[in-house]
């Protein structure tokens, strides 16, 4: 090769190596501009982070009686409301028990019955050895006024005299029969005498039993993991479906600790979710952080005081809500994963004291079984009290 072509080349390599430096020096340049743009433009209170996941509730649906599994009415995926039968559990035993008692409370009912009635006849009684007493009385004194004229004998005023205290042992003796009736009411009522409420509280055991031979869904929502099968024989406590409430969902957002200067409740935030990209924005609110780091909750947490330690930044579970009309408009399912920003650009601290409990309540699924029991107890002793008090 001649000393012209070797220099041509040399020439053309420095070339290309300054366009290279060029171009590194300038995307180096571009870099930092739009870094300092970003410093500049950007919300310093915004917080991200894409370690986060939807959360709800999973209601365990368990028996609370034992036996046999006879019906299965709702399976995985199905839609349930508040109250709908679940599982419905053999009832033959419920129901012969709730025989037995219900009768045992009309029997009662008749007993006390029967006692207010002994009341009442023996006060009639007392009434009347009261009048055979007066009358005794009487005539004793009518005889003592005529003996000393002769027309009656001693020995009839000694028997006068006998009829009186007769009299008066039969008046004792009524009113101790009184008495003993009377203490076995001590001022109650056919309903409040303690036979015929020992009878109630057995009609409502019964009851209640029968009634939870039925498993209703607590909640509305979606069935999930469902185990139970026909014929399978059932205890309290075993898990045989769940139902999530997936209109009650939220976020749980796991922050690093240096990420939560600044967060506190009532602030704005916005959530989206992969399964439907950047394009679908939830809107919510931080409601609080969470007592401690996911790490000190775990099964096994850690004992930093032992042996070498290495510091690891830790994260804090956020939960943030989220709006019922976007989750209404677009579903998710608990453990979806998820990016939150959260716009911590002020804090309240008065909005955590104010802040009230969650309460979860389901009672109004069961006082509807409370009220019918009721209306049976009533109907049982109004059949049997007759017109007593």
């Amino acid at each position: 090769m001649s000393d012209t072509a070797q220099n041509q080349e040399v020439q053309s390599r420095a070339v290309t190596r300054k366009k290279r430096l060029t171009a590194v020096a300038a995307a180096v340049v571009f870099a930092g501009v739009a870094f300092t743009l970003w410093e500049v433009l950007s919300d310093g209170a915004t917080r991200t982070t894409d370690d986060a996941y939807i959360g709800g509730r999973i209601v365990q649906i368990t028996p609370q009686v034992t036996g046999t599994v006879t019906r299965i009415l709702a399976d995985n995926t199905d839609r349930v409301a508040a109250g709908a039968p679940l599982v419905e559990i053999d009832s033959t035993d419920a129901r012969i028990e709730l025989a037995a008692a219900e009768a045992q409370l009309a029997q009662a009912v008749r007993s006390t019955r029967g006692l207010f009635a002994a009341d009442a006849r023996y006060d009639a009684d007392v009434k009347l050895r009261q009048t055979e007493l007066e009358k005794a009385k009487a005539d004793l004194a009518a005889r003592r006024a005529i003996a000393g004229s002769g027309a009656v004998t001693g020995e009839d005023v000694r028997h006068a005299q006998d009829a009186v205290l007769a009299a008066q042992a039969a008046l004792a003796a009524a009113e101790h029969q009184r008495t003993q009736a009377r203490a076995q009411i001590d001022g109650a009522t056919v309903e409040s005498h303690p036979l015929v409420q020992a009878a109630v509280a057995r009609v409502r055991a019964a009851s209640l039993a029968l009634s939870r031979s039925v498993v209703r869904a607590p909640v509305s929502g979606m069935v999930a993991q469902r185990m139970v099968q026909l014929g399978r024989r059932v205890s309290p406590g075993d898990r045989m479906m769940a139902v999530v409430p997936l209109e009650h969902l939220w976020v749980d957002a796991n922050f690093k600790e240096v990420q939560l200067k600044g967060v506190c409740p009532g602030q704005s935030a916005t959530v989206t979710a992969d399964v439907y990209g950047k394009s679908i924005v939830y809107h919510g609110h931080v409601e609080d952080v969470e007592a401690g780091t996911g790490a000190s909750f775990a099964l096994l947490p850690p004992q930093n005081a032992t042996g070498n330690w290495i510091k690891v930044v830790q994260r804090v579970p956020v939960r943030v809500s989220l709006d019922a009309a976007d989750l209404a408009a677009h579903p998710l399912r608990i453990g979806m994963s998820s990016e939150v920003e959260i716009h911590a650009d002020g804090c309240d601290p008065r909005l955590a004291a104010q802040r009230a409990p969650q309460v979860d309540d389901a009672a109004a699924v069961y006082q509807d079984e409370e009220k019918q029991t009721a209306a049976r107890i009533q109907q049982i002793v109004a059949a049997n009290r007759g017109g007593d008090r």
